[in-house]
């Protein structure tokens, strides 16, 4: 028998796939919400409402997998996340009622913050051991998930598939594949930067930690707005059709992917505290841009730089987690993505509240603002302040 441990490049591929499929199960399923609607007898604000479910269920998992890393491991939270997770996803589609749905897409939710926490604890494992940073390209591998698995969503709409099916169907290679491959995974590295043991904590809510939240609560709320407003805005403001009204996110996804493919190399060569600002500055500038031109062209260039200037806040902020003396990466990752998740909450109705007071147009200038705080919340992060490691990696060199 092989006992031979795990090299590193097995250890990396592990985590792309975790992160693969995280964003493929989940970017599938969104192509059934009209249905789900239907099926339901839902207006848009119940259907706002229950689509709650999940993002209150990862921030309730924040609290419970805190504890649990620091008794299990990152490596043995994946596999027991990832079970829940595909176990979990087809059940969402057997509710023939609100209740059962929404309790549904909570539990579902639950695993979904769960091995999102743990499978960037294990990221910075990785990134440990490699001593180089790693994190932008296995959120990329996330990103790629996502496209491919929203195109898998219309393709299963399209062969009249219904939720649960789809889901089965999906997750069931997901946790025998994606699940061999976490036997690759290492045990988390209790260690600090400069290779000392960690002393214990007694609390997780160090001013780094909470400046961290902050800038990931930032960038979600900007991620939600774009995600839940810029078709809208190209539709029904700009009037143009529904194709051009759907490229909107897809050029933001594909900016985003391709800039985390290349953020290994960039955050490698030069210094996070300058580079997520000037991502930031980047992208503020462009989205405003468009939203004062106010054409279907500008706005699509807007959402291009919004992909662009948002793509590596999150890695990194999640990389800095390992970063922070005297306190546990995976409980720093946890609290972290507790402050961030909070934004999928209450950004639709901040949104949604400021255009109606105002317009929508108006309501989306909040976002190049949001940046604005994120550029210089980075730019005095004290977690962010650790040197690049120097010479870089190709750009190709995702992995």
């Amino acid at each position: 028998m092989n006992t031979s441990p795990p090299t590193a490049s097995s250890t990396r591929n592990a985590v792309v796939a975790v992160f693969f499929a995280q964003g493929f199960l989940f970017a599938s399923w969104t192509a059934h919400i009209p249905h789900v609607k239907a099926h339901l007898h839902l207006g848009n604000g119940a259907l706002g409402l229950v689509l709650l479910g999940a993002p209150i269920g990862s921030i309730l998992a924040m609290f419970l997998v805190s504890r649990l890393l620091q008794r299990l491991g990152s490596r043995t939270l994946v596999r027991i996340a990832l079970a829940g997770y595909c176990v979990v996803g087809p059940l969402i589609g057997l509710g023939d009622s609100v209740v059962v749905f929404f309790l549904a897409f909570l539990l579902w939710g639950l695993f979904l913050g769960s091995l999102d926490v743990s499978m960037n604890a294990q990221a910075i494992t990785v990134e440990t051991r490699a001593k180089r940073k790693l994190m932008p390209g296995f959120h990329g591998s996330w990103s790629l998930g996502s496209l491919l698995g929203s195109g898998a969503g219309v393709l299963g709409v399209g062969l009249g598939w219904s939720l649960s099916t789809q889901l089965l169907i999906l997750s069931i290679p997901f946790l025998l594949i994606v699940g061999w491959f976490t036997t690759k995974m290492i045990p988390d590295q209790r260690v600090s930067v400069d290779g000392a043991p960690k002393p214990p904590r007694s609390t997780v809510w160090r001013r780094a930690v909470v400046v961290l939240g902050l800038i990931v609560f930032l960038d979600m709320l900007s991620e939600g707005a774009v995600a839940d407003w810029t078709a809208v805005y190209l539709r029904d403001t700009l009037h143009t059709t529904a194709v051009i009204a759907g490229l909107g996110f897809t050029a933001y996804l594909l900016t985003m992917m391709l800039t985390r493919f290349a953020g290994n190399y960039v955050t490698n060569r030069y210094a996070v505290y300058h580079v997520v600002p000037t991502f930031a500055v980047v992208a503020a500038v462009g989205s405003a841009l468009g939203l004062w031109i106010d054409r279907p062209w500008s706005v699509l260039v807007g959402s291009m730089c919004l992909g662009i200037g948002l793509a590596l806040t999150v890695p990194m902020a999640f990389s800095a987690c390992g970063h922070i003396p005297g306190v546990h990466a995976g409980r720093a990752i946890a609290a972290v993505s507790g402050i961030g998740y909070t934004a999928y909450v209450l950004g639709p109705p901040l949104i949604g509240g400021l255009a109606t007071l105002s317009s929508l147009h108006t309501a989306l200038f909040l976002i190049p603002l949001l940046l604005a705080g994120i550029a210089l919340a980075a730019a005095k992060s004290s977690a962010f302040r650790t040197p690049p490691s120097g010479g870089g990696v190709s750009p190709l060199e995702t992995l």
